[in-house]
């Protein structure tokens, strides 16, 4: 997206001194890494990353305590802890940083900065996903009283795909010793270099004024952000974010789906509630052929797929007259077709009318734990076929948002390696 917003200004990308670990005061950086908060999969996942190292950044981006204030006032007394026996320290200087994830053949290159904030209606940085009011209460909460941004968030933008700009930059300093290497356990290599050089900098800065972005995963944050910046009326470091912005011209992301748990919601219920309303398949297969028929029928239009009985059973071919009395029609049709928006407002609204909240409605990024989730609850996994990014990006310039958790674009950044401190800038 190389167009700027109606503002005329484009993204304003600034360095700041970052926290990092000091690799001799842990176990090693992976083991202090975690993926993003809300991609943790509790309470597994999380008591995993705990064990890992005592220093795992998991304690200061979900803190476990009995009530939200104590768990918010822990991880900012973990922080600060951590910062006066020197586990985490700041840099000498402020910096951007090119960051490097590879596994195989993804490949995945980017600057993190602190990134000047605006609105939606500025058009410089687009959402494509609503958000829910507790999380961003929660990430608030959060991010008010630790005074810091703990991971970035993941913005793309579009340039011609010449070397050159912010993509030169990238592409001479990797060539330079990286501040820091590891590889975590899901076999992603990561590195991260400085970029000091008031050249480098500036070629970067100049670059990124001529863009817009797309909010690629961090919906909730961004809008946290928003709302710490309405609550500091002087101009200072609320005004900025940490975030990661990836060229895809360069560096195509990933899209997956985000799969669904719905709680108290019996596999069995489900199919019975939908009364002929779908066409309704059972495929006694294992998951990956499932998720083979998933894609074809996702092909010639919505489907899903639910699991948690022991069985995949793939939903598709809704009743046009379903759709047509629960569908707004006010959208445009590229989403109003969105499986989201087909599970949303027909299935989970009207036909087995679960409200969207965290005590019915789970958010599952990994497919097989949402299975085994919806198998040990006796509950029902819905299954998501991935959008592809083209219909993303053109509801984003127009200004529609999908549903929320529509999308999970990758791969995602280690939360870990840079943090902000908002006392420092």
């Amino acid at each position: 997206m190389k167009t700027p917003g109606p503002t005329g200004q484009g993204l304003r990308l600034i360095p700041f001194r970052g926290l990092r670990y000091v690799p001799e005061r842990v176990g090693s950086l992976a083991a202090v890494t975690s993926p993003p908060y809300d991609v943790v999969v509790r309470p597994d996942g999380l008591h995993h990353l705990e064990s890992a190292d005592p220093h795992n950044i998991v304690r200061l981006i979900l803190p476990q305590a009995d009530t939200p204030a104590a768990r918010q006032e822990q991880a900012a007394e973990t922080l600060n802890r951590w910062l006066d026996e020197g586990i985490l320290v700041p840099e000498s200087e402020p910096a951007l940083y090119v960051y490097e994830q590879r596994s195989g053949e993804i490949l995945q290159r980017g600057i993190v900065g602190a990134l000047a904030l605006s609105s939606p209606a500025d058009g410089i940085v687009l959402p494509h996903e609503d958000v829910m009011a507790h999380v961003v209460e929660d990430r608030a909460n959060l991010m008010r009283t630790t005074a810091a941004h703990l991971e970035p968030l993941l913005l793309t933008y579009r340039s011609e795909g010449d070397p050159t700009g912010a993509t030169a930059v990238i592409e001479r300093t990797i060539h330079r010793p990286p501040l820091l290497a590891t590889t975590t356990e899901d076999g992603y290599r990561h590195r991260l270099w400085a970029v000091t050089d008031p050249a480098d900098r500036s070629e970067i800065e100049t670059d990124l004024a001529r863009h817009q972005a797309l909010i690629a995963d961090g919906h909730h944050r961004w809008a946290t952000y928003l709302r710490l910046q309405q609550e500091h009326t002087d101009p200072g470091p609320w005004d900025f974010g940490l975030v990661l912005l990836v060229d895809t011209a360069r560096y195509p992301l990933r899209v997956r789906a985000i799969h669904r748990l719905l709680h108290r919601l019996p596999v069995a219920d489900a199919l019975a509630a939908l009364n002929g309303t779908f066409r309704v398949r059972d495929i006694e297969e294992p998951l990956p052929v499932a998720l083979d028929a998933l894609a074809e029928a996702a092909a010639e239009g919505n489907a899903f797929l639910l699991a948690g009985d022991g069985r995949f059973h793939l939903v598709d071919r809704p009743d046009e007259a379903l759709l047509a009395r629960t569908i707004p029609a006010d959208r445009p049709l590229a989403w109003r077709t969105l499986d989201a928006t087909v599970l949303h407002a027909t299935l989970l609204d009207h036909v087995w009318q679960i409200p969207d909240s965290p005590e019915r409605i789970a958010y599952i990024h990994d497919t097989e734990a949402a299975v085994e989730q919806a198998e040990r609850r006796n509950a029902t996994a819905v299954l998501m076929h991935p959008v592809r990014e083209e219909v993303v990006r053109d509801l984003a310039r127009q200004g529609v948002t999908m549903p929320r958790k529509s999308t999970s674009f990758g791969p995602k950044s280690a939360t870990g390696l840079v943090l902000r401190s908002l006392a420092l800038d």
